[in-house]
């Protein structure tokens, strides 16, 4: 995967970004990157290009598929980071904030159920 594109973004995003990519230890030569036509709506812009980019990161077997814009190289940026944030849940869930998230989200849904079922007359 080649970095040197002009990512569409504010140059701390990517900083950020290839910080943790540093951090982390990935080797971006590992990284593959396919481009294909994407799907759903859109209509003749869709059918056409081939905006939709797809990164794999064999060492890990994982895989990412981001078309959330029309821009190919936003979405190039996007599945970078959907990629990092994936390997890094991977090799080091302690510091992953994207974990940290999903167990702030948990927690306020039990203590949610926990209400609504203190709630309910019987």
């Amino acid at each position: 995967m080649n970095l040197n594109e002009h990512f569409p973004v504010s140059q701390g995003k990517i900083d950020h970004l290839m910080t943790r990519i540093k951090t982390l230890g990935i080797v971006v030569g590992n990284i593959e990157e396919q481009f294909t036509r994407g799907g759903g709506k859109g209509g003749q812009k869709i059918n056409k290009t081939a905006n939709a980019v797809i990164l794999k990161y064999p060492p890990l077997e994982l895989m990412v598929k981001v078309q959330r814009e029309r821009q190919r190289s936003l979405n190039r940026f996007l599945a970078l980071r959907e990629l990092v944030d994936q390997i890094e849940m991977k090799i080091s869930p302690q510091t992953s904030g994207r974990l940290k998230e999903f167990g702030r989200i948990r927690k306020q849904k039990a203590r949610r159920a926990r209400r609504h079922h203190a709630e309910e007359p019987e």
